[in-house]
Parts: structure tokens; C-alpha cells; sequence
């Protein structure tokens, strides 16, 4: 069975990189915990906020590779106490988001049973180019193109 592109357009050059990213996206696992909220801080900034109730510091890992952030939370062995009843979740995990390439990592503060991780997401910045044209034969000889490139 042969794959369909969803970038199979002859007009979408050097998107490999991108599809590549869409189909780990799609294949990663469903799973609702911990709970976590993603909001909009300010007009470049934004904040991905986990719910980790019972984890220290010392119990969570924050490691970005390759444009993927992933949290991961596990705890040392329980003592051995006896609960009456259990609500409050204790396993360990791992949360893993795609990030943009240029967002970076501002802070990440655990408060309150929160895990908030801050990002700056800079504008990108738009450049024209103007590239210099020379003929064929001149080309092929390992004649330069002049690209110079000035903010649009």
C-alpha cells in the first residue's frame, strides 16, 4: 500500500521536514493525563501549564530534542501506607508537545501542584531577496548568483 503525501503539491518545496512532524503528531498516543492547559501570555509569549499534584522537583524531568518537548514525571517508591481511598493520581508519565522552531524556553516553575512552562515565540522576520540572473553559459562555468537579501 503505497503512502499519500498530504504535501504532495509541486508548489510546496522543502516540506518534508514538516510532514514528517504531522505524522509523529498523529501517531502519538491520546492520553488525558496529567491534564494540562496551553494559553496565550502576551503577544509572543505562551504558557503550557500541567497538573502534577503530588510530584517534587526532584520527580519531573523537562527535556527538549529536536523541536519536541517532553515532560516527564515518575515518583520514588511509595512507603507502605494504607488509603482508605485513592483519588489522587501518582503515576508517572510523559507529555510530550511539538514546538516551532525559534520558540524558545523562558522558565519553568513548579507551584502549587503546577508545572508551568513559559515560551517566547519571536516574530518571524520578513526578508525579500533579489536574486541576480546570468545565462547559460556563463552558469555553467561556476558563475555566482548575487542574492542580497534586505528587510521587506
Amino acid at each position: 500500500m503505497s503512502r499519500i503525501s498530504l504535501l504532495n503539491s509541486p508548489l510546496l518545496l522543502g516540506f518534508d521536514e514538516f510532514e514528517r512532524t504531522l505524522e509523529r503528531i498523529a501517531k502519538a498516543p491520546a492520553e488525558g493525563y496529567p491534564p494540562y492547559n496551553i494559553e496565550r501570555t502576551g503577544e509572543d509569549k505562551l504558557r503550557i501549564t500541567l497538573a502534577v499534584a503530588g510530584f517534587t522537583l526532584d520527580d519531573l524531568d523537562i527535556l527538549l530534542e529536536d523541536n519536541q518537548l517532553t515532560i516527564n514525571g515518575r515518583q520514588a517508591a511509595e512507603d507502605q501506607r494504607v488509603y482508605l481511598h485513592r483519588g489522587i493520581a501518582t503515576r508517572q508519565f510523559k507529555r510530550s508537545f511539538v514546538i516551532a522552531e525559534g520558540v524558545e524556553i523562558t522558565s519553568a516553575v513548579l507551584d502549587n501542584g503546577l508545572l508551568h512552562i513559559d515560551l517566547r515565540q519571536p516574530k518571524p522576520q520578513r526578508t525579500a531577496r533579489s536574486i541576480k540572473i546570468t545565462s547559460g553559459g556563463s552558469a555553467a562555468k561556476g558563475a555566482t548568483i548575487d542574492v542580497s537579501a534586505k528587510e521587506a
